[in-house]
């Protein structure tokens, strides 16, 4: 099978379950949040489409509020009890509205909610694939494991920044200097 390669007019960014709760006890946390701030930001300005998720917010809160602010009034979080985002039939609608054959993932955990949205993704024939510097877990082994497995299924891996010039596609495209600010704010 070729190698994705993402294309704005068919990509999503899918963020899964970013909420402080979950996110406290993620391993090197603050650097993978930083990445899905970034990839977020990106995202908006180039007018490609965020679904973002959440566990169970009535018992474990919404989407970090540093977050949220950077999406779309557009994007309304989904929210859902399975692991799994393809379980959910209100998330099923919100793909399928945005009709797109390709998703990109972000969020928590690598292992759990991520992984197996990846898995459910490919077995509808979407292109999908997963940003390692945007995605985590509690412990290092278990995002490790989360990668291994992903990668196993045919989950493309890229990194956040590579995803987002890939969207670009040229120093041509019209949100480029805009995104060239978005990645020196970022930072490596």
């Amino acid at each position: 099978m070729p190698a994705m390669r993402p294309k704005l007019s068919e990509s999503v960014l899918i963020v899964v379950d970013v909420q402080p709760t979950f996110f406290r006890p993620i391993h090197d946390g603050e650097a993978v949040f930083r990445r899905i701030q970034f990839v977020v930001e990106a995202a908006r300005a180039l007018a490609v489409p965020i679904l973002a998720t959440e566990q169970v917010p009535a018992k474990m809160g919404g989407t970090d509020p540093r977050l949220a602010a950077l999406m779309p009034e557009s994007t309304k979080p989904v929210a859902k009890a399975c692991f799994g985002c393809c379980e959910s039939p209100d998330f099923q609608q919100a793909l399928a509205r945005l009709n797109r054959g390709q998703a990109a993932l972000v969020g928590i955990e690598t292992h759990i909610c991520v992984s197996q949205t990846a898995l459910g993704l490919i077995e509808q024939g979407l292109q999908v694939a997963f940003c390692p510097d945007a995605v985590g877990a509690r412990a290092l082994d278990r995002h490790e494991a989360g990668i291994e497995r992903m990668r196993a299924a045919g989950v493309e891996s890229i990194h956040t920044e590579a995803l987002v010039y890939e969207w670009m596609g040229s120093a041509e495209h019209q949100a480029f200097r805009e995104v060239l600010e978005i990645v020196k704010r970022a930072g490596p």
